[in-house]
């Protein structure tokens, strides 16, 4: 039992466990360093449909670990350290998942609050406690948002929104996160996993190559004018028609019956 875990189910599916509870799951650069791993060896593998991102214990995350950041505190005021790149080098361990070929799934089983609530959002999809508090609280201890707070926050809960939680630091609950798109939904804490499991369920059903696909696009759209968007689409598209998946995913609509996709 290492600070990150990884449980293979059947379909294709990953879960992926921050494993240490005693501290609420703090990210430390070893943490960080065992889910970039985890992420990087996943990724080289052909038959992973979907990845669950979770926490051990009743959290999922309470952000960047306090003993870290009083030591980067330190060296930067007695020792004239710049902490840019170390922060970098955090972040990007953390943010592997945003790598991942296959969809992420957050399930968010308890408080995720500073950078471990960025990770969340970093997810492609996330199910949440509805008792869980939810926020990056940053401004709140005099740093600011790391992570990528500033960029997914935004772009998921509105710009107006996203400048109320990140200056003033609020915590909300798990069900107010959901309403404000944060979350697809907000259900019991128990049953968080459960119901990330059958998200995970439907997207491991859905073909393979096209949910990769979609990963790349659904990324890049931001990036790109409706007429490079529709490029991208057709170019996918022309690719998709080559495939036994698609084939079979005809003949199941012509039956009426549940596609079996293979990934070829």
């Amino acid at each position: 039992m290492g600070q990150v875990d990884v449980e293979r189910r059947d379909g294709g599916v990953a879960v992926v466990t921050l494993n240490d509870p005693q501290r609420r799951n703090a990210m430390t650069a070893a943490m960080g360093r065992a889910l970039h791993d985890t992420f990087t060896a996943l990724g080289d593998d052909d038959a992973l449909r979907v990845a669950v991102l979770t926490g051990a214990g009743p959290a999922f995350s309470a952000g960047g670990d306090l003993g870290m950041l009083e030591e980067m505190t330190r060296a930067t005021r007695e020792d004239g350290a710049d902490a840019t790149a170390a922060m970098r080098t955090f972040y990007a361990r953390f943010l592997a998942l945003r790598d991942l070929p296959v969809p992420v799934v957050a399930a968010v089983n308890g408080h995720a609050v500073g950078a471990g609530a960025c990770v969340a959002l970093a997810c492609d999809l996330a199910l949440i406690a509805e008792d869980a508090r939810f926020g990056l609280n940053f401004a709140r201890i005099g740093i600011h948002p790391g992570m990528g707070g500033s960029w997914f926050l935004p772009r998921l809960a509105g710009r107006q929104r996203a400048a109320e939680l990140l200056y003033t630091g609020r915590l909300v609950d798990g069900a107010t996160a959901a309403r404000w798109g944060l979350a697809i939904a907000a259900t019991p804490a128990g049953e968080v996993l459960a119901r990330a499991l059958q998200v995970a369920g439907e997207i491991a059903a859905s073909a393979p190559q096209v949910v990769r696909q979609l990963k790349r696009s659904l990324h890049e759209t931001w990036d790109r004018t409706l007429d490079e968007q529709l490029d991208a689409e057709a170019g996918y598209q022309a690719r998709n028609y080559a495939t036994d998946d698609v084939v079979e995913g005809l003949a199941a609509a012509r039956q009426r019956r549940t596609p079996r996709f293979a990934g070829r």
